[in-house]
């Protein structure tokens, strides 16, 4: 059973009588042990909730509704499961010191793979989670697999492990949809242990739908770990042009190009992207796979329906990885919307290392480095770089401390070209 936290005004629930503090205890025979049982049966039109109510009258509630349309409860949300493994890579060892406790937090839990798409290992997963996840069909599921080499992988997560390809067979042969990813760490599970892993995945599809390959991620905070390095220029190169000559072997045979790069390592080959086609359905996009070809086709969107503005000079922030298509973006979409808009790259000295994206970027970092840079009047500040649904930057920095310490208005903005523009139009609105 649950705990009934709120109850939304001008709902199905409010009009029932429902009120905080009920317990929800089953939803159409199905017993709610967690939000997920929840969430999982609100769409069926005909819903059977069965209540205990404050007093601890039982309660039965027959209800009819729309699919989409919610009920109006408010349940609390699940704390992880946390991680047991011990990666070689893991970016929470690599944290500084200082940082908000919550990002300290290793978790490890199929349900947030399910509801948002974060990648588990499955190592901590019990033989009632498996028969949870058959039953209830929770797919898709995004899998680290990191290799198929059971000793290998062992080595990798740093704790022994049983064999994880076992385990997506039977996830697979129930219809569970699976996305995969590797974090390739330079001479330990690249070439022919990346290949082995590849071709044993692929022969999954098409219930493993997706292989990603992702670089491994270093801050300047290693200290007592494994001795990692990141990817060459070369073995960037070697390792794009790997993934394409597999994905050309595998879309006649699977009618999917299956394995797909991360953006970060054509930057570092210095390779041009493909064409956003070519990613497909897009699966591995949070993954930061297909983000600048997405942002390139959306580029040329906003500037083909753009038009004049009037705003004082604006400023966007960006990190040094997106810094080349976030100059070339503001330049067109100044020329066309007559703004001054101008760019300004932040280094990531927080965290140091090989760290460039602008989602790892830290308020004390922005207040730094943009302090006697010429701002204009408005700082625009992707999202990505804030906790969601909160002010506040990794390092507990504030968005009110950001606009003190630079004495300028800033506004947070979605990191894409529409974004962008509905900010900058919005503005221009607001100020007649």
């Amino acid at each position: 059973m649950l705990e009934i936290i709120t109850v939304e005004p001008a709902t199905i629930a409010e009009e029932l009588g429902i009120q905080p503090g009920d317990q929800l205890l089953a939803v159409n025979g199905e017993p709610v042990n967690d939000l997920l049982d929840y969430l999982l049966e609100e769409p069926a039109e005909s819903l059977h909730l069965a209540i205990k109510r404050a007093d601890g009258d039982l309660w039965e509630l027959d209800i009819e509704h729309d699919s989409d349309e919610p009920l109006g409860l408010g349940l609390p949300h699940p704390e992880p499961k946390q991680c047991g493994n011990n990666c070689i890579f893991c970016f929470v060892h690599q944290l500084p010191r200082g940082m908000r406790r919550t990002l300290y937090v290793k978790d490890e839990d199929y349900r947030f793979s399910y509801l948002y798409g974060a990648y588990v290992t499955l190592t901590n997963l019990s033989a009632a989670d498996l028969q949870r996840i058959l039953r209830k069909q929770l797919s898709p599921l995004y899998v680290s697999v990191h290799a198929a080499d059971p000793e290998l992988r062992q080595k990798l997560l740093g704790k022994a492990v049983e064999d994880v390809m076992p385990l997506l067979q039977t996830l697979v042969d129930g219809g569970i949809a699976i996305h995969t990813q590797v974090v390739v760490c330079p001479e330990i599970n690249d070439g022919a242990q990346l290949a082995r892993t590849c071709y044993e995945l692929a022969a999954l599809a098409p219930g493993v739908k997706s292989l990603a390959i992702v670089p491994v991620g270093l801050t300047g905070h290693r200290q007592r770990l494994p001795a990692l390095r990141t990817q060459t220029r070369q073995e960037a190169i070697e390792l794009v042009e790997w993934v394409e000559a597999r994905q050309a072997e595998f879309l006649p045979q699977l009618g999917t190009r299956f394995i797909f790069a991360a953006d970060e390592l054509y930057l570092k080959a210095g390779r041009p992207f493909p064409e956003l086609s070519t990613y497909e359905a897009l699966a591995q996009i949070e993954n930061g796979i297909g983000l600048i070809p997405q942002f390139r086709v959306q580029a040329a969107e906003v500037i083909a329906a753009a038009m004049a503005l009037t705003l004082p000079p604006v400023s966007l922030v960006t990190g040094v990885s997106a810094a080349a298509e976030i100059r070339a973006f503001a330049s067109l979409l100044a020329a066309k919307s007559g703004l001054d808009l101008r760019v300004h790259v932040v280094e990531n000295r927080f965290f140091g290392g090989f760290v460039t994206v602008a989602g790892l970027l830290t308020g004390q970092d922005l207040a730094e480095q943009l302090a006697a840079q010429p701002l204009g009047e408005i700082l625009l500040v992707p999202d990505v770089m804030l906790r969601e649904g909160e002010e506040l930057f990794l390092d507990n920095f504030s968005l009110s401390e950001l606009e003190d310490r630079l004495g300028v208005q800033v506004e947070v903005v979605a990191p894409d070209p529409w974004g962008v523009w509905d900010i900058l139009d919005t503005l221009a609105m607001e100020r007649g």
